[in-house]
Formats: structure tokens, C-alpha cells, sequence
């Protein structure tokens, strides 16, 4: 059986049963929507990540994407403060095409990075984790600053984990703790710099989906290959995708780098 986006939107709506959510599904954005009929909180799923894992995975994949939507839900509707929860309190990376406003119409917190990518807020709840808005960092006080020095401090303190892999003479590093901070690694300067120092040939960075980070130790034309068919892969099956172009790690700055053709990165 072919898996389509409709049929994933049905398939997920078996699953989701209850009776105060509503569902909304975009065939153009191939999209679902669901969100609670009388908060109009909820979330938006991105069908082909999900489809793409299903292919792989089949149930389980569902069954991560029902209990992720259950879980978002649940918390969306309960009273979320930042003052007591400093250490709580993330950085998440995002594409630029990602909302700047809650579906309520709520400005997001947010910062630039690059040219495709941008920083978010968010408030860890354990399972899941929220997006902090201006409504809710004003009501507190906050300002974005708070946010951005709060938020640095705990991303580097978490531990990471990374896989080691060579291919055709090029070295690849994947960070993959599975804490939802595995993108928002490429904010901490400390670990950059640490890679950098081992790097011999030039030193790549792609952030593919919310879920892994890779580093890479570019020492021949076909490492630009590689790592341009490993981040599509990764962009294609990721469940929150941020973007298929890799970046250039040179004087501490990030270049977001075409990959054409026979192996030639263009800034």
C-alpha cells in the first residue's frame, strides 16, 4: 500500500480520539492540524517526515507522532511560567519559513542566526516542551536577552553524544542524545570551537531536522557529496526539518554553502 498524505492524516486521526480536538487538513502544504476546539491551541504535523519514517518503521512511527501530539496537547492547556524554571529554559533551531506567531496570533520569541535558519525560545516540560511567547515573557518581566543568556548557558550543559563515521577519506561526527537539543547544539561556541581545533581539512556543520547535528571534516571534493546526500536523507525523514544546505565553519562565523554538481560548495 502506497502511504499518501491523506492517508496519514486519516491514519492519525483513528488514533487521536479525543472528542474536544478538531483536525485540519491541508492537502497544498500537505499538512494536519489538530488543536483543541475550545482553547485553538494545537499543533501542525509535517505529513512526508512522517511518511518517511513510516516507510521504515510502519506503527512505530505513528505511535511516536500520537503520543508526541497527546503529550503537546495535554500541556499546551495548563499554566506554564519561566520564573523558577531557568534551567528549563532552551534554545531551539528553526527554518526561516517557520511561524513568527502562535496560531492564536502571539509573537514567538525568536533571534536571527543565518540566512536559513533562526533561534527560538523554549520551555522544557519534560516530554515535550513549549514555545515561549512575547505575551508570556512580558507577563513575567523577561526580556530576550534573559532569554538568550539563560537559554546559552543550559545548551551547554548538556551532554552530548556522537558518532563517529568515515567515508572516502572524510570524517563525520553525529550528535544524537535524542533530548530534543540536538540541532540547537551549533549555538554552543565551546563545542564548535573544540571540533575545530581537531578539524585538518575544512569544517562543515549541517543541521538537517531538530534531531542531530552533524559536524564534518571535508579533506577531499567528495566529502561535499557525502554530506550533501546525508543531509538530504536526514531533512527528508526528519519530524521537525530545519534545512538540506550545510554551512562553512570559518573565523567562528556559520556560511550556508551550495553543493553543485561535481562536489563545488558555492557561499
Amino acid at each position: 500500500m502506497k502511504m499518501t498524505s491523506r492517508k496519514m492524516a486519516e491514519l492519525l486521526k483513528g488514533k487521536l480520539t479525543e472528542p474536544e480536538w478538531r483536525f485540519d487538513f491541508d492537502r497544498e502544504k500537505d499538512s494536519l492540524r489538530i488543536e483543541d476546539s475550545a482553547t485553538k491551541k494545537g499543533v501542525t504535523l509535517s505529513l512526508p517526515g512522517i511518511i518517511a519514517k513510516w516507510e521504515t518503521s510502519k506503527e512505530k512511527a505513528v505511535d511516536e507522532v500520537v503520543y508526541y501530539v497527546k503529550e503537546a496537547l495535554t500541556v499546551m492547556n495548563k499554566k506554564q511560567e519561566l520564573t523558577g524554571k531557568e534551567k528549563f529554559i532552551f534554545p531551539v533551531i528553526r527554518s526561516t519559513s517557520f511561524p513568527t506567531e502562535s496560531k492564536e496570533g502571539i509573537t514567538l520569541c525568536f533571534s536571527e542566526h543565518t540566512a536559513e535558519t533562526r533561534i527560538y525560545y523554549a520551555l522544557d516540560l519534560g516530554k515535550t516542551y513549549r514555545l515561549i511567547d512575547e505575551k508570556m515573557m512580558k507577563k513575567e518581566g523577561w526580556t530576550r536577552e534573559q532569554l538568550k543568556e539563560v537559554s546559552s548557558f543550559n545548551i551547554r550543559s548538556l551532554k552530548t553524544k556522537v558518532k563517529e563515521d568515515k567515508v572516502a577519506g572524510n570524517l563525520f561526527y553525529f550528535f544524537n542524545a535524542n533530548d530534543g537539543y540536538d540541532a540547537s547544539r551549533i549555538l554552543d561556541e565551546s563545542l564548535l570551537h573544540s571540533f575545530s581545533a581537531k578539524i585538518e581539512g575544512k569544517m562543515a556543520i549541517a543541521v538537517p531536522h531538530q534531531d542531530v547535528l552533524i559536524i564534518a571534516d571535508i579533506r577531499n571534493n567528495t566529502g561535499y557529496d557525502i554530506l550533501a546526500q546525508l543531509t538530504m536523507s536526514f531533512f527528508a525523514s526528519g519530524t521537525v526539518p530545519i534545512t538540506a544546505l550545510s554551512f562553512l565553519y570559518e573565523d567562528h562565523k556559520l556560511e550556508p554553502i551550495f553543493i553543485l554538481g561535481k562536489n563545488k560548495p558555492v557561499k
